[in-house]
């Protein structure tokens, strides 16, 4: 499953875009609604890891495709809205992946 770049860009961006979520929906209501900061602290730092993982999984992708500077700039822009990271996955990566080009 993640024998190539593209498929662990797919699945970097869907545990990152699920790691934003769970930080932004269930982590930080618990630590400014029920005082429970650690939530913050252990997602917060999964989410940055993931991240950064995803950033470093679009490089290879961008290069096999020659994806363009606005291709390129929608899958970061992605990374930086809640829920990104599945529509990106659903419109651009999910038919690079059923053409069969690694």
């Amino acid at each position: 499953m993640l024998s190539t770049p593209l498929s662990r860009l797919r699945v970097t961006g869907l545990l990152e875009g699920a790691s934003f979520l769970l930080l932004l929906f269930v982590a930080m209501p618990l630590k400014y609604f029920a005082d429970q900061p650690l939530a913050v602290r252990y997602v917060g730092m999964a989410h940055g890891i993931l991240f950064l993982l995803y950033l470093l999984a679009l490089v290879p992708v961008a290069l096999d495709h020659r994806w363009g500077w606005k291709t390129l700039a929608l899958a970061v822009l992605a990374s930086l809205l809640p829920g990104g990271p599945f529509v990106f996955d659903a419109k651009v990566l999910k038919p690079l992946a059923k053409t069969g080009i690694r």
